[in-house]
This record gives structure tokens, sequence and C-alpha cells, in this order.
């Protein structure tokens, strides 16, 4: 660890040990030892290891780790669309050595689990982190190279087109029944655990699509794949040929801004020294190459504008599976 890095570590040990000594002299709240972190922080990731979330979130514990001077373990807990680690923080201890990635499906909850406890006030949201380059691909030995054919093939062979995603009532596959709902095309649906079981369905001729994150960008880049449009508000970078939604007539963006959040009554000084310790791990050169691989940008929000984010996301989402004839599940 550089001389910075022990700094800024024992600066940020420092101020919580101030905030905790605060709280015991004023009785406010659990009290805890003033040596936070002294152990492994977990972080609980909603898929499989390999995949983009996966890959971005294990390059941002590393370099977190540096900062809290504690080692940052990842924990894959793939499955139901990426909800598992907010479902397991409902269960964990509240003392900020666990913490869990949130996607956009956990604000859809309502319509897909049967849950007894509220997306929005029954976590503690720490640091808003980024959002996803969502996109669709085919096999590289597809007859199909443009949206357009793929198009052209749904709509005269009706329901033959299948589609890999992570999950039912995931982004990907309320992105794509959007899609075709707006071309009147019929596609079906093959929901897997993860990515990496999705890309290998791909390449193994068992399905003919994948819409998914931009684990696929090393796929594109070798031939193995072939990107047929991207979900962005822009083209990419990385693949400027490659149109968007709205290039192709469908007024539609999807980014999906995900982040890092806590259980329910962790102490707020503790969610305060990991909101710190993760912004300053985004600002590192190997988390910004991270992104870069995978065609994401940095979407910070401190831990009010996430939890803001989170209270609007729950409205959106509630009324696009509503428009879909979802129901919320008693």
């Amino acid at each position: 660890m550089s001389d910075a890095q022990k700094y800024l570590s024992n600066g940020l040990k420092m101020a919580a040990g101030v905030a905790f000594s605060m709280a015991a002299l004023t009785g406010a709240g659990t009290v805890y030892a003033d040596d936070y972190p002294d152990r492994a922080i977990h972080v609980q990731v909603g898929f499989s290891p390999g995949g983009a979330t996966d890959i971005v979130v294990r390059t941002l514990a590393e370099e977190a780790s540096k900062i809290l001077d504690v080692p940052v373990v990842i924990d894959n807990k793939p499955g139901a669309g990426g909800v598992m680690p907010a479902q397991n923080m409902q269960h964990a201890k509240a003392d900020g050595y666990t913490t869990g990635i949130v996607p956009l499906s956990v604000y859809r909850l309502p319509y897909t689990m049967k849950i007894d406890w509220d997306p929005v006030d029954d976590l503690e949201y720490i640091i808003g982190i980024t959002g996803y380059t969502w996109g669709l691909v085919v096999a590289g030995d597809s007859p199909i190279d443009t949206f357009e054919e793929y198009v052209e093939y749904a709509k005269e062979n009706p329901g033959e087109i299948t589609y890999g995603t992570v999950g039912t009532l995931s982004t990907q596959h309320i992105t794509m029944e959007n899609i075709s709902k707006e071309l009147d095309i019929e596609l079906t649906h093959v929901p897997y655990k993860g990515v990496s079981d999705a890309i290998p369905a791909l390449m193994g001729g068992h399905i003919m699509s994948v819409a998914d994150a931009s684990s696929w960008v090393p796929y594109v880049e070798s031939g193995d794949m072939k990107l047929l449009v991207v979900w962005t508000e822009d083209r990419l970078e990385t693949f400027p040929d490659v149109p968007t939604l709205k290039d192709v007539g469908i007024d539609m963006v999807q980014t999906s801004p995900w982040g890092l959040a806590a259980p329910k009554g962790t102490p707020k000084e503790r969610v305060q020294l990991l909101h710190d310790a993760f912004k300053q791990a985004m600002d590192s050169p190997k988390f910004l190459e991270a992104l870069k691989q995978f065609d994401m940008d940095i979407q910070y929000m401190d831990s009010e504008q996430y939890r803001a984010f989170a209270k609007d996301a729950i409205v959106t989402e509630s009324a696009i599976l509503e428009e879909m004839g979802a129901e919320k599940l008693q």
C-alpha cells in the first residue's frame, strides 16, 4: 500500500472512530468498536463469475481493499435476475461487513417474488457505481448479419427466434418483450441463471441470440459473435457501425444504473466510510480500464441520490410491469 493509500485508509478509520465515539456518548443506535473495518468485507454479486458485472465489481473490490486495508471478497449469488444479494441482506447482520450489488431488477421484486420487505426502505444505499451497456448478439456463424435481418426472420418465422437472458422479468427480458411489441414480432425467451450459461448456449447453437450487458464485447471483437443493436443513447465508440434502438426506429434507451447497498440498520458512519472508499476506488485507473473493457461509464450517485433513484425506479418499473399485465404477488 502506498503512503497516500495508507493516509486515506487511516483517515477513513479515524473519521469513523470519531463518529462511533459520538454515538456512544449520545446513546444513538448500536455502538460498535471504532476499529472498523478489521476483517474482510463481503460484496455479494447476483450474477455468475466471468460476466461484465462480476469482472467490474471484482476490479472495484481489489481497489477498495487497498484503501480500506482489509480484503474485499466477492460472493457470487446468481439466479433470479440478480436479486439474491438484496434478498440475502434482509437476513444479514447490519454491521458493515456484508454488502451487495443492487441491479434494476430488485425494484420489480413485488411482482416477481413474494417478499415481506421494501426494496427502497429496507436497504442502506451506499453508492451508485455504473450502468450497463446492453445489446443483442448472435453467433458469428449465424446467417443473420443485421438487426433488420433479425426482425425480418422473426416476421417470417413467428416464435422461432430464441433469445437468452439472465432470467424472467430481468431488464433484458422486459426490454426484448417491449422491442417485440413495438415491432409486432414474436420471439421465444429462454432464461438462464447467468450470462456464463447463456453464452455457451449461444455458441453451441442451442439458442439463436442473447440479450445482455457487454459481456459479449470480447466475443464480438474476436468475430465469435455479431452485435446487432445496442440499447444506449449513442452509438459505442468501440463499435461505431452498430446501430442503437433509436437508429432502427425504436424510441427506447436502457442503461440500468446499479450500485452497492448494505442491510438496513447498518450504522451511517460505516455506510459513509464505505461510500468514501468505493468512491476513491472508482477513480482508479484500473477500475476505469475495467469499465472501458465493457463499454461502461461511471454513473456515480452518493447515498442520498442513490436512495432517491431507487424510490423513482420502483414507481417506473411497477408501471412497466403493470402495462405488461403483471400483478403484485401477495
